[in-house]
C-alpha cells in the first residue's frame, strides 16, 4: 500500500512522462569547494506517438514503453532503476498534524487506520503514501505530514510502461514536488532570500502548471489547459501542414516572414495571459496578493524573447529555467542540445534528484 513517493538510496535516472514526449535525465554527485556538484551523465528526449498520452494519463502503456526504451538507448545510461511521476490533478494531498512521539511504523499504522478520513476513493483503489515535513506550527509536540493518494491506476499505469522497457519503478512522485525539489536545489532565483513568493509556470503541449513557492516550501499548484500544441495547430492552419511539419517547422524556421508578426506574436500574448489567468486564480484563493519572481519552464518557454514580453505584460522579473546551469556535462553529450532542452528538463531534473535522498 505505502509505494508512493519514497525511494531507496540507490542511483537512478529521472523520467518525465509528458503529453508528447519522454524525457530522461541521469545525474552523479561529488564534493567541491562550493558544495555538492551535480554532473549530468545521461540524456535524451524521445517523441511519444500521438494520443500515447492523454492530458497527462497514459492511454496505451506499450506505445509508452516502447518509447521509454527508446530513449534509454538513444541516452546510453546503463541504469536500470527509475523514478517517474503522476500529475498533481491525479493526485490529492493533505498535510495533517501527527504525535512527534511516533515512530514511523506507527505513523503508518495510524495513517492507515484514518486515512478513509481523507481519501474520497475505496482505499483498495488508491496508493498512499507520506512524509513527516517537520514540527507543527500550532503545537510543537506535534508533525506536520504529508499525506499524497493516488489512484491505484495512475501509478500502475506507469510501473507497467517501465516494466515493459525492461526498468524497475524506485519511485513514483507527484510532478509539482518534483518541480519543487529541482527549483530549490538547483535555479538560481531560489539563492536568494528563502522567504520570496516564487511562481514557475511550466508550459507544456497541452497543459500549463503553475507552481507558486514560498520559503522554498510548495504552497499552490493549478493545472489548465494552454500549450504549444495551440500554436502547432495555428502554423498547420495557416500554412497548410501536417502535424509533424508544422512542428518541426516551428521548432527549425524556414517559415514564411508573416509568421512573427502573425503566429507567433499572438501566440506569446496568449501565454502571458494565460499564466496571468493562472495568477489571478492563485491569489484569489491565497493570503498572497503579488509574485516576487516568476520562473518560465516547459519547452515553450525557449521561444525567443517570451520572458521579457511575461514579464513587460505582467510586471514580474522573469527568467527561463535552467535546472542543469551549473552542471558539468558527460563529454559524450551534445551540450547545444542538452542547453535548449534545459528549460523542459525541471521535472527530469528533480526526479533524477531522488538518487541521492
Amino acid at each position: 500500500m505505502f509505494s508512493f513517493l519514497h525511494s531507496k538510496k540507490a542511483p537512478l535516472i529521472g523520467l518525465d512522462i509528458s503529453t508528447t514526449a519522454v524525457k530522461l535525465l541521469e545525474l552523479s554527485t561529488g564534493s567541491g569547494k562550493g558544495g555538492t556538484h551535480y554532473r549530468v551523465e545521461s540524456y535524451a528526449v524521445e517523441p511519444l506517438p500521438p494520443n500515447a498520452v492523454v492530458e497527462k494519463n497514459i492511454a496505451d502503456v506499450e506505445a509508452v514503453g516502447d518509447t521509454i526504451r527508446k530513449v534509454v538507448a538513444r541516452s546510453g545510461s546503463r541504469a536500470k532503476r527509475a523514478a517517474v511521476a503522476v500529475s498533481g490533478s491525479a493526485v490529492i494531498t493533505k498535510v495533517i498534524a501527527m504525535p512527534a512521539s511516533l515512530s514511523d511504523q506507527e505513523m503508518e499504522a495510524q495513517i492507515e487506520l484514518e486515512a478513509d478520513q481523507y481519501i474520497p476513493y475505496p482505499l483498495e483503489e488508491v496508493n498512499i503514501d507520506f512524509q513527516v515535513m517537520g514540527s507543527s506550527d500550532k503545537n510543537p509536540e506535534m508533525v506536520d505530514v504529508l499525506l499524497a493518494a493516488s489512484r491505484s491506476e495512475n501509478v500502475d499505469d506507469r510501473v507497467a510502461a517501465l516494466e515493459t522497457a525492461g526498468l524497475t519503478a524506485a519511485v513514483v512522485d507527484v510532478e509539482a514536488y518534483a518541480m519543487e525539489r529541482a527549483a530549490v536545489e538547483l535555479l538560481d532565483a531560489f539563492h536568494g532570500s528563502s522567504a520570496q513568493t516564487i511562481a514557475i509556470a511550466d508550459v507544456g503541449a497541452t497543459i500549463t502548471t503553475l507552481n507558486v513557492l514560498h520559503d522554498n516550501r510548495l504552497i499552490y499548484t493549478r493545472e489548465q489547459n494552454f500549450g504549444s500544441r495551440q500554436l502547432t495547430e495555428e502554423i498547420q492552419r495557416r500554412y497548410g501542414l501536417s502535424s509533424e511539419e508544422a512542428g518541426m517547422a516551428k521548432r527549425q524556421g524556414g517559415l514564411p516572414d508573416n509568421y512573427g508578426p502573425e503566429v507567433l506574436d499572438p501566440f506569446k500574448e496568449a501565454m502571458a495571459q494565460q499564466i496571468n489567468r493562472a495568477l489571478q486564480f492563485f491569489y484569489s484563493s491565497s493570503p498572497h496578493s503579488a509574485v516576487d519572481q516568476l520562473v518560465l519552464a516547459g519547452g515553450t518557454s525557449s521561444i525567443p524573447s517570451v520572458d521579457e514580453l511575461v514579464e513587460d505584460r505582467l510586471n514580474i522579473p522573469t527568467n527561463i529555467a535552467n535546472p542543469l546551469a551549473h552542471m558539468s556535462v558527460n563529454p559524450r553529450i551534445k551540450a547545444q542540445r542538452l542547453a535548449n532542452d534545459a528549460p523542459a528538463l525541471m521535472i527530469a531534473a528533480g526526479l533524477a534528484l531522488r538518487a541521492f535522498d
